[in-house]
């Protein structure tokens, strides 16, 4: 992505105003000028949006933070809908700000925008829109952040430059071999105006992970993309694909290409074992015992020695389910042994590098998936050893404890712990959902809440989402084990409020 704008020039001449608000009364926001509707024109320097969300994307771009929640509460109270406030969000993120140097840090604006949307579905009607509105006060803060680094805008595409739609798979996949920015811009613009959303993503799954660059970031924007464009709609997949392009593409030093790095050499080495798998993979036997093997290895496993063991286990006749409840409970034992934030990223991949192994239907893609899981792993936990100390936990030896209460009041027990001891915290937990397993959905319940009342940070609802859905996706006794882990990052019901909170009520009650 070649161009870039300067967003003070963009303001200067984008002013707020009648014209800009598609019929809102500016006098309405004492302060707020009116402006002439030639003044409220795009630069050409701007990516144009389609004009059904252009003028909500602008009034998020432009509104102060500290109006922002007032403003589009009074847009939904109009007649705005949840689906085109998503949207808003979602363009917004992409266009202002750039997901570099690193696919993270102030990018999160665009990639919790998905697991916020995934909070929202899960939550209590009366609390559906304070993870919205928590991204859009998040999404000004990124903004801000962005601004102060350089203002980048996305810029339109070069429209002379986009290749026939007969061309564009084969240039895409040429660009992204390359590492070259401006040919894949061209090229992903024309597979957005040409192409399906299955064709899409099944070269972006492969892309999304190839790399361990930015602790799996890529990889999550790749599965969080697709999601929250089946939200929103395929209507707008171009500047989102254009922005996940330019986010596959980063990277540090010399062309990628035209080196070997720690970081590149598991996904070129996977993709030949991917071919070594039977013939019937998909098929074999629930084997929880061939699971704590792997687990067992996974602790002192190279990335390779990871892959290698995942073969091994499934040509030995064992499920792909039994090899996931592995990996994710190994990616759940790296959080106990050093929670923070490459902890939690161990599972918010694994819970992206899922489910783009669930959406694939490309049988060698599936597979290539699923042994990147295994090999990001040991490169997760050298990333950990790398600030500062790592446990010794493990948490197929976590020992149950009964919590002192009972029913629901032993629920709100360990959400109480979880603020003052979160080892204990999780050893109460195992012991609930083993004991009295029909109280796992409010335990659920109880953790969506809390951060919605409590989550000030990104990683609050990307992490959430992740593991609230998996622990779905996983079997017992695998899955209320990871459950337990997770309480080494959820919110505890002593942790201090997010004031956000009552002034998303306050602006939709008012």
């Amino acid at each position: 992505m070649n161009g870039m704008a300067n967003r003070r020039q963009f303001l200067g001449t984008a002013a707020l105003g009648g014209a800009f608000w598609a019929g809102l009364d500016a006098q309405h926001w004492p302060g707020l000028p009116s402006v002439k509707a030639e003044d409220a024109k795009l630069p050409a320097s701007v990516v144009q949006l389609r004009p059904e969300v252009e003028p909500l994307v602008r009034l998020l771009e432009e509104t102060p933070r500290d109006k922002v929640l007032s403003v589009f509460a009074d847009k939904i109270r109009s007649g705005t809908s949840y689906q085109e406030v998503l949207a808003t969000l979602l363009l917004a993120g992409v266009r202002n700000v750039q997901p570099r140097p690193s696919v993270g840090f102030k990018f999160h604006a665009v990639l919790v925008i998905n697991s916020a949307h995934l909070a929202s579905q899960a939550g209590p009607d009366a609390d559906r829109w304070l993870p919205i509105f928590w991204a859009l006060d998040y999404f000004k803060s990124a903004q801000a952040d962005d601004a102060r680094e350089g203002n980048w805008t996305m810029a339109p595409v070069e429209e002379s430059k986009v290749p026939p739609a007969g061309k564009a798979r084969d240039l895409f996949i040429e660009a992204m071999d390359q590492w070259d920015v401006a040919k894949a811009d061209v090229a992903v613009a024309a597979l957005a105006r040409s192409a399906s959303v299955n064709e899409v993503f099944e070269l972006f799954y492969r892309y999304g992970a190839r790399d361990y660059r930015s602790i799996g970031h890529k990889a999550i924007f790749v599965s969080n993309s697709r999601r929250a464009l089946e939200a929103i709609g395929w209507q707008h997949a171009e500047p989102v694909l254009r922005s996940l392009a330019y986010a596959l593409l980063m990277h540090e030093g010399t062309n990628p290409a035209q080196r070997e790095d720690v970081v590149d050499i598991p996904g070129r080495q996977n993709a030949d074992l991917a071919r070594r798998f039977r013939p019937d993979w998909i098929q074999g036997k629930f084997d929880d015992q061939a699971a704590g093997d792997l687990l067992a290895a996974l602790r002192k496993a190279s990335a390779a020695e990871a892959s290698g063991q995942v073969v091994e286990m499934v040509n030995g006749g064992v499920s792909p389910s039994s090899v996931w409840d592995a990996l994710f409970n190994a990616a759940g034992e790296l959080l106990m042994r050093q929670p923070g934030i490459v902890g939690l990223h161990t599972l918010t991949t694994l819970n992206a590098l899922h489910n783009s192994y669930q959406q694939t239907s490309d049988d060698l893609t599936r597979r290539w998936l699923m042994l990147q899981a295994a090999a990001f792993l040991p490169l997760f936990h050298a990333s950990m050893q790398g600030r500062g100390k790592v446990g010794e936990q493990k948490i197929d030896e976590l020992e149950p404890l009964p919590p002192d209460a009972t029913g629901a009041d032993a629920v709100r027990e360990i959400f109480s712990t979880i603020s003052t001891d979160r080892p204990l915290a999780a050893r109460k937990l195992l012991s609930l959902l083993t004991t009295t397993p029909e109280l796992a959905p409010s335990v659920l319940s109880a953790a969506r809440a809390l951060i919605f009342a409590k989550g000030r940070d990104s990683h609050d609802y990307k992490f959430s989402s992740a593991i609230l859905e998996d622990y779905h996706s996983l079997r017992s006794p695998w899955r209320d084990r990871l459950l337990a882990a997770s309480v080494f990052q959820l919110r505890g019901s002593g942790d201090t409020d997010n004031a956000l909170v009552a002034r998303t009520r306050v602006a939709l009650n008012s």
